[in-house]
């Protein structure tokens, strides 16, 4: 006797197991061949007998409804219902094309929602930051002349090419020998001699990587107490600077 090896896929219901027959027999789903389906569709319930697998009674229910359209197509025609050749007779395959079409349409979209799940499942989120401390200190009189932030980056972004800071200066590690506050105290001593608006440029004397950092951090947060004044004429220009009793219009 001859071995016969049977592979029962994992089959999620009758209509998953009846795309499958369709789709291995290369088969139009809107013109199924009963016949063909139907001894294909028998067979597999065969085999999962033989394999002593449990057959839900949904897959006999199918297996039933293939058998009775298959004979609802081979029976004859009477003449009364051939009186108008032009009239619609309903195919006793619609029903079953239409479960199996939307059964497809979800099946096809339940594996899209799979791989964006995995594609998801690849990406890490960190929960969100509470960021309204330093919205205040954005949206504070620290700006005015129309002076951002970003005007403020930019323009020590600016100032570190033309000194050429952005390179590393020394592989000598040095104690740093000034404060924020200390530097603070030298900018507002710098701006009370010079008696007005001072370049942006002109408060970075020291050519040191360190000592620019500091003068920066300086600057912020003179702006945050509102002791100084920043302004620029227009985008790209340069930014001056003037103690905050000092009037800088003119």
């Amino acid at each position: 006797m001859m071995e016969y090896n049977v592979k029962i896929d994992a089959f999620e219901g009758p209509l998953d197991l009846l795309l499958h027959l369709i789709n291995r027999l290369e088969i139009d789903i809107y013109d199924i061949p009963m016949a063909e389906i139907s001894e294909q569709y028998l067979l597999f319930i065969h085999a999962m007998k033989e394999l002593e697998l449990d057959i839900a009674s949904e897959y006999l229910v199918m297996a039933a409804t293939l058998l009775a359209i298959k004979s609802k197509m081979l029976l004859p025609k009477h003449e009364d219902e051939l009186e108008d050749e032009f009239e619609y007779e309903e195919d006793p395959r619609d029903d079953l094309v239409e479960k199996l079409i939307e059964y497809r349409k979800y099946k096809e979209a339940a594996v899209e929602l799979k791989q964006m799940e995995q594609e998801r499942g690849q990406m890490f989120t960190k929960p969100p930051s509470d960021l309204s401390e330093y919205m205040k200190d954005i949206h504070s009189d620290q700006f005015q002349g129309d002076v951002s932030i970003y005007d403020m980056i930019g323009a020590l972004n600016k100032l570190l090419r033309r000194k050429k800071l952005q390179k590393p200066l020394s592989t000598k590690i040095t104690r740093q020998e000034i404060s924020i506050e200390s530097r603070m105290e030298e900018i507002l001593k710098d701006l009370t001699i010079e008696k007005g608006k001072q370049n942006f440029n002109s408060l970075f004397p020291v050519p040191e990587k360190n000592h620019v950092v500091i003068t920066f951090l300086a600057i912020l947060e003179l702006m945050k107490r509102n002791e100084i004044y920043v302004e620029q004429d227009g985008n790209f220009k340069d930014i001056f600077v003037a103690r905050k009793e000092v009037s800088v219009i003119g």
